[in-house]
């Protein structure tokens, strides 16, 4: 099974590193995407945190924007993380990036303040359990509709997993990739089967 990372700017090692971790546990291969050729032959979509106007201005530039929404509505799964969950949203609250609406939620970027204001929090997570949630310069998940709330913090969602047309598609708000917990990808992966 064929996993992409979204190789563009932010997280991307990290999140390539604990899919190779998981290679032969779960028979998964991590493969950068830089392109609609790489696109190709996949069946989840990992888009890192990072800074969400480059992520954005990349994948029009590079003409996958739309490739993507019609890969996750043929059933591609994909995992956003911080600027990846800004990505998967429909309203950003940024005029500089379009998300792609593939949770219903709006996004509040940096609500938890900036990079001095990052920190660590034990979360519990339906379906995962107990998960130490790295933030940084998170955004905030709002007004979530047709979408399931798998962990909060502070009253907050900070785990949405959509419960309509695309089943697969998760946004967090935090960064599992930093934690060495594979967890979370390994919840992605198995939904996926």
């Amino acid at each position: 099974m064929n996993i992409g990372i979204l190789n563009i700017q932010g997280d991307v090692s990290e999140h390539y590193l604990m899919i190779k971790k998981l290679s032969k546990k779960l028979n998964v291969n991590p493969v950068a995407v830089n392109n609609k050729n790489t696109l190709a032959n996949l069946e989840g979509l990992i888009i890192p945190g990072g800074e969400s106007t480059v992520i954005f201005k990349f994948i029009i530039q590079n003409d996958i924007y739309d490739r993507i929404i019609e890969m996750a509505n043929e059933g591609m799964g994909i995992m956003g993380t911080c600027a990846g969950a800004i990505i998967l949203s429909k309203n950003t609250n940024d005029t500089r990036v379009n998300g792609m609406n593939l949770i219903n939620m709006g996004i509040k970027r940096n609500a938890y303040g900036r990079q001095i204001n990052s920190f660590i929090q034990n979360i519990e997570i339906k379906n995962i359990g107990n998960f130490d949630a790295v933030f940084i310069r998170a955004p905030e998940i709002e007004n979530v509709r047709d979408a399931d709330v798998l962990a909060e913090y502070n009253n907050n969602p900070v785990v949405v997993k959509n419960n309509k047309k695309n089943k697969n598609v998760i946004a967090m708000t935090f960064h599992p990739e930093l934690t060495g917990n594979t967890k979370i990808h390994e919840f992605f992966i198995n939904n996926l089967k």
